[in-house]
């Protein structure tokens, strides 16, 4: 579903720094991985190099088959808001907008009728339980909700893949816990093929695997057995022997 073969990015200037070397990486359909490293490591550059904001120095990427960065620049726009889905730390929701019309967006974009888009409108706010703040404005309604209406726009177009980028960054223990379980849900029962960056190991213990980047490489990688709760202290094992600050990993947000 996606392959990742080789990918390396420079960022050119007075000295060049080379952010990530010969990435290889395979999503299965379905599939729920989590990438985990210290600042810098390139986490986040591997994710915007899979979501075509950035493109890869060397390598290729492939999204079914196909390589978005060989498409034309309209053709490209097209791809990535039929193809991808994506969920950010700050929500990126429009504050002049109601929450209903924030998560129609996609389909605003591509022409859809009135009707169809409040037809996925409701089934999807009925899904994420968010049907009574439809109405309201984003600042009128907690982190925790802000965060079900961004994913709600970012599903409502049934995307192939769905990119989080530390998408409990900026909430509580229990709304963290909420939005972990809403996209491991999501992932079970839509079959919605998942690709999560956090620093919070209780976010990742949600994955099917767990992806370890370290100085723009591959580390390692670890499977998620029965126990979730053992995957977890596997997470935080790795992540021990992994090195970085302190403060670059979080086990549970307070």
């Amino acid at each position: 579903m996606l392959e990742v073969r080789k990918a390396g990015k420079v960022y050119e200037g007075k000295v060049a720094y080379r952010a990530l070397t010969d990435i290889d990486l395979n999503l299965e359909e379905g599939e729920f991985v989590a990438i985990m490293g210290p600042s810098g490591s390139g986490k986040t550059t591997l994710l915007n190099l899979i979501a075509t904001i950035d493109e890869p120095t060397t390598g290729e990427i492939k999204i079914n088959g196909q390589d978005p960065h060989r498409l034309k620049k309209n053709d490209l726009a097209k791809f990535r808001r039929r193809e991808l889905g994506f969920v950010f730390q700050d929500f990126n929701l429009l504050n002049t907008l109601t929450v209903e019309e924030n998560m129609v967006l996609p389909l605003t974009l591509d022409g859809k009728s009135v009707k169809e888009m409040k037809e996925k409108s409701k089934a999807v706010a009925e899904k994420l339980g968010i049907s009574s703040i439809l109405a309201k404005r984003t600042y009128e309604i907690s982190g925790g909700q802000a965060q079900r209406a961004a994913i709600s726009r970012a599903i409502i177009h049934n995307p192939k893949l769905l990119l989080a980028d530390e998408p409990t960054g900026n909430l509580d223990s229990k709304a963290s816990k909420d939005v972990m379980e809403l996209l491991s849900t999501l992932n079970r029962q839509d079959k919605t093929t998942m690709l999560l960056v956090t620093h919070e190991a209780q976010a990742a213990s949600y994955a099917d695997r767990v992806v370890f980047i370290r100085d723009g490489k591959l580390y390692s990688e670890i499977y998620r057995g029965e126990s979730q709760k053992g995957f977890f202290q596997q997470i935080i094992d790795t992540l021990s022997l992994l090195g970085g600050n302190d403060h670059d990993f979080s086990s549970v947000r307070d």
